[in-house]
């Protein structure tokens, strides 16, 4: 299966989605409660749903960037904020760390190949067909 994309929840759609725009995303749908947004490249997208309760949410959205330092001083020129900025991390990522303007938390990233084959990747799987490797 292929993740379609998150949905992210906002309070404040005008300001979501031009926060969203800074970073860079270019935008495909614009509604005054939805939004979506495609990151390349890969055929990924996210979008944004307006959402007027008082929520809270604990996920976290990662975006792979290979030039997240170069990135990351482009976009604090723009005025972004970043809560961290870009330091390795002992997953073997190198990651920086902001809030859009909901409180959302994502971070931005270069893992490069230990993205997916990690020095400690195992396959596990309940489909037919895969051997499980440990």
């Amino acid at each position: 299966m292929d993740l379609n994309q998150v949905t992210l929840p906002v309070r404040d759609m005008a300001l979501a989605t031009a926060f969203y725009r800074r970073l860079g995303f270019l935008q495909i749908v614009d509604t005054p409660h939805y939004a979506r947004f495609e990151c390349s490249p890969g055929g990924a997208s996210f979008s944004l749903a307006l959402d007027d309760s008082d929520f809270r949410n604990g996920a976290v959205i990662y975006f792979e960037c290979e030039d997240l330092d170069q990135r990351v001083a482009v976009l604090q020129e723009k005025g972004v904020e970043f809560s961290r900025l870009p330091e390795d991390m002992r997953w073997l990522w190198r990651e920086a760390v902001l809030y859009d303007p909901s409180g959302n938390k994502i971070k931005l990233y270069w893992a490069g190949e230990n993205r997916l084959n990690p020095p400690w990747r195992v396959t596990l799987s309940e489909s037919p067909g895969v051997t499980p490797e440990r």
